[in-house]
């Protein structure tokens, strides 16, 4: 199997030849649509591809199932609706600003025109999600809106979202609202009939993916290059990390041709006609799942292969006795990556968690005894850097 870098795997995997593959059906869906079928070729919001997807949401709530919509597209409206004033392709910041906020409104009046029930715009940023009361906040007005019998539509809200501090694409976007709205399944619906094992643009013997279980990097391996179209901002890769945000709370993830009406249809059934990531058997617990996916990273514990053990094998705390070093300028309270350090080698980072600690506190600490911290620090906060319950563990070792 191809890994993007003409090498074979020799990981186990579903037979390549499945053409459908069924799934739970579900009650609560979020159903992300890509700039490819909103605003086909950059040219502005277009019911070319609309049409298909609109009928397969009103038969779903017809089947009395939940719906939420995040769609992409504003920028690519608002570009449209400036005659050229702004040129497609690397637009900066304050453009991709500005043009966002003519769109939206653009956007929304399409998706209006599309349904005699109402729809809600819901535009989030990284700080709805990453800020606790904000991220409960956002969770509250989906579950209203849905108890309403309204269509959410979701987005981020591109009007202040920067590179630094933004979403980023709305693949990641819609995992994120899979997990607040607590969805049973997200459908990615996109212009590609799913994840191939190898670029179908310059190997024609690739082959769809039918079933993912695991990801891993050997799945990543297969993403290739970013976004395939200039109003797209993600790509396969960015579906991919949906995926695992999304299977990881147990939802499953599907990418699916939205092009081709008839495979969103089979969705109905139970169905998928592209490429369905399991859900995980064992989903990660909300809080865990929220610190992990959700909190930026401010910083990073380097620690030895002792404390690495214990944090895998064992479940427990981190002491100061097993820290080697900070990367970063975090303070309490911060989510910070903890690496291990061995032989010389490149860090590995195997867990995050929310240190008990900042970083200046904690380079005079390290290395240190529980009991001696309170001789080093007289107001030193705990004997723990980072608490078992504020810590996620990302590779078992």
């Amino acid at each position: 199997m191809w890994t993007g870098e003409g090498k074979t795997l020799l990981k186990p995997m579903r037979a390549m030849n499945e053409a459908t593959t069924q799934v739970d059906r579900y009650q609560r869906l979020v159903l992300k649509v890509g700039s490819a079928l909103v605003a086909p070729g950059d040219e502005g919001v277009s019911t070319q591809h609309l049409l298909g997807i609109a009928r397969f949401v009103i038969e779903a709530r017809e089947r009395g199932r939940e719906v939420i919509l995040v769609s992409s597209g504003a920028v690519a409206a608002g570009g449209a609706a400036q005659d050229g004033a702004v040129r497609p392709g690397h637009r900066s910041i304050p453009e991709k600003q500005g043009l966002a906020a003519v769109g939206q409104p653009l956007l929304m009046a399409h998706w209006n025109r599309l349904f005699d029930f109402p729809c809600a715009q819901v535009l989030l940023t990284h700080g709805d999600l990453h800020e606790r009361t904000r991220f409960v906040n956002a969770k509250n007005t989906l579950s209203q809106l849905l108890d309403l019998g309204t269509l959410p539509v979701v987005n981020e809200n591109d009007t202040v979202a920067t590179e630094e501090l933004g979403v980023g694409d709305n693949d990641n976007l819609a995992a994120h609202a899979a997990v607040l709205a607590e969805a049973d399944a997200l459908v990615l619906c996109t212009d590609v009939d799913g994840l191939y094992d190898a670029d179908p643009r310059t190997h024609p013997g690739a082959q769809i993916v039918p079933v993912v279980d695991e990801i891993d990097e050997h799945i990543y391996a297969m993403a290739g290059g970013g976004a395939g179209t200039q109003a797209a901002t993600g790509g396969m890769r960015t579906k991919i990390e949906a995926a695992e945000k999304a299977t990881a709370r147990g939802i499953d993830t599907m990418i699916v041709n939205g092009i081709d009406a008839a495979r969103l249809d089979a969705l109905h059934d139970g169905t998928v006609r592209g490429t369905l990531f399991r859900r995980a058997e064992t989903p990660m617990g909300a809080r865990k799942h929220w610190m992990l996916h959700a909190l930026p990273s401010a910083g990073r514990i380097l620690v030895d292969e002792g404390a690495a053990e214990a944090l895998r094998r064992r479940g427990a705390s981190l002491l100061p006795p097993g820290v080697v070093g900070a990367e970063g300028d975090f303070a309490r309270g911060d989510a910070v990556e903890i690496a291990v350090q061995a032989n010389g080698h490149a860090a590995e980072v195997i867990a995050k968690g929310i240190t008990q600690y900042g970083h200046r506190d904690l380079r005079r600490i390290r290395g240190h005894q529980s009991d001696e911290v309170r001789r080093i620090l007289k107001d030193a906060p705990a004997e723990l850097v980072v608490q078992r319950d504020d810590l996620v563990v990302m590779r078992e070792g």
